[in-house]
């Protein structure tokens, strides 16, 4: 297993050293999937750099999952839980699953990295993540303040939602403590909505997750913390047939998170889309990995560019434009 790849070793080398700080003798479990070959070579990187640390290294390939949160096989999650940390550059997102939860629970520290690509691993992975953290940790700290959320956009977007003491979580990138989890590339603050508190019109214009880039904006109406999917388009119809597979509780709008990471660009991957500095994304389904009640097994986030955010009525967002304190208003 040898990186020939320049920057892709930097980035596996800064993942390693700075994002989780791997030590020697620890256990590592790298898992991944058969179904990108770029994927397979971002994997081996990270495995080739925690084997330098001195760490053991397990590399474990399973077959792609059918849907982002759909859990991986029992051997996997055993390997996940049974880590000191884990590394699942994957086709479908491992976050929102029970296998992960209970690695975290059980003290592993790790990072998820659905649909990391070469350019986004060149782009993202290099960032200094102390600089994305500090950042972060202040947006989440606003948004902790408030209770009530209004968002809304040129194109339509008019929602508002209520968080009502739920946790706001900062994803730094910087994965150092047991139990440590968050997305690579990082850069978001988020939660998850109080269920049933959500109402209002959302317009997604950027991409959706599993979907892509949109090349239309697509309409949902939300009453009382459940979406409809109102466009009709190709990208709209994809997004119902994912959701309508798994009921109702598909449609709970999961979460609400605002992208600090100005490395990032909508690239059409939603791993790296909903950390874009300024945008917004409100995900569908699954929340329970958030401290919501919502467990049905997909977790997908739409996003809204150039949003304007509310918090308890005080503006934090102005069409993109953080606006939460003085060393922001350059961003």
């Amino acid at each position: 297993m040898k990186s020939t790849d320049t920057a892709l070793t930097r980035a596996a080398r800064n993942v390693v050293e700075h994002c989780l700080a791997i030590q020697a003798g620890e256990v590592v479990a790298i898992v991944t999937d058969s179904a990108d070959s770029d994927r397979i070579e971002i994997a081996r990187a990270f495995w080739e750099e925690a084997r330098a640390k001195g760490a053991e290294v397990i590399f474990a390939e399973m077959l792609p999952r059918k849907t982002s949160g759909e859990e991986p096989p029992a051997a996997i999650a055993q390997l996940m839980a049974e880590s000191n940390v884990f590394l699942c550059p994957t086709t479908k997102s491992l976050s929102h699953t029970q296998a992960r939860r209970n690695a975290s629970a059980r003290g592993a520290r790790g990072a998820s990295l659905p649909t990391i690509t070469k350019e986004m691993v060149d782009r993202c992975l290099t960032a200094d993540y102390r600089g994305i953290a500090a950042l972060t940790k202040r947006v989440a700290e606003k948004l902790s303040q408030g209770s009530k959320f209004k968002v809304q956009s040129e194109l339509g977007t008019n929602l508002e939602l209520e968080r009502q003491g739920r946790s706001v979580r900062a994803d730094t990138g910087l994965l150092t403590q047991p139990g440590n989890f968050g997305n690579l590339p990082a850069g978001e603050a988020f939660f998850a909505p109080m269920e049933g508190t959500a109402n209002g019109k959302i317009i997604f214009d950027g991409s959706v997750a599993d979907v892509g880039i949109l090349a239309e904006p697509m309409e949902l109406q939300v009453e009382d913390g459940v979406a409809r999917i109102v466009s009709t388009s190709e990208a709209a119809r994809a997004l119902d047939r994912q959701l309508s597979v798994h009921g109702p509780q598909a449609y709970n709008i999961a979460e609400l998170g605002v992208g600090t990471n100005d490395r990032a660009i909508v690239s059409g991957e939603i791993l790296e889309d909903e950390k874009v500095l300024g945008t917004v994304h409100i995900a569908l389904g699954n929340n329970a990995g958030m401290g919501g009640t919502v467990s049905v097994p997909i977790h997908l986030d739409g996003l809204i560019r150039n949003a304007t955010l509310y918090v308890d009525g005080e503006l934090v967002l102005d069409k993109g434009r953080l606006v939460i304190g003085p060393a922001l208003d350059s961003l």
